[in-house]
């Protein structure tokens, strides 16, 4: 049986979102919004965006959680400022508006803000045992891939526990 490597099983960058760091929350949102993978006949969504430098350097990343953080100070706002649940108001008008103009704001904040930086990365001709031992490492559930020190794609781990379940059939 074949041993993969990262090639094998990775994402391309091109086909996974990725921003620049001075784009938006609200900007994150879309690029999350509009992908959706298709990988060994699975759907999948994405749960992050890279994001590079001026010159294609990768930063770091955002998750759902840290456009939703990003947000959270607005969230308390509106209880601080003692407004009741509104999920009913209708949106356009009185606390509901407010609710929704306090978010409008804060999806505004660049994604620097709230990304987090991100060390790790493996070689396009790794294979999978040791990607999979460097993300649980890390702690992560995503790794980008290189080649010749540039980002080419990403392994997530769904994809390398899908190549176990291949593995122990």
């Amino acid at each position: 049986m074949k041993l993969y490597r990262a090639r094998d099983v990775m994402i391309p960058l091109d086909q996974y979102p990725h921003i620049p760091h001075w784009f938006t929350l609200r900007q994150a949102i879309a690029e999350l919004e509009q992908f959706q993978f298709e990988i060994a006949e699975r759907k999948s969504l994405p749960r992050f965006v890279l994001v590079f430098d001026e010159e294609y350097r990768l930063l770091g990343l955002v998750r759902r959680r840290d456009i939703l953080r990003g947000l959270e100070p607005e969230f308390l706002a509106r209880f601080v400022a003692g407004m009741e649940d509104t999920a009913d108001d209708d949106p356009g008008r009185g606390r509901g508006r407010r609710f929704i103009d306090l978010i409008k704001k804060a999806v505004e904040k660049p994604v620097s803000d709230v990304m987090v930086r991100i060390d790790l990365a493996v070689d396009i001709d790794d294979n999978i045992i040791d990607i999979a031992h460097r993300i649980v490492e890390s702690d992560t559930s995503l790794v980008p891939v290189t080649r010749d020190g540039e980002v080419v794609g990403v392994v997530r781990t769904v994809e390398l526990v899908h190549e176990v379940a291949r593995i122990v059939k």
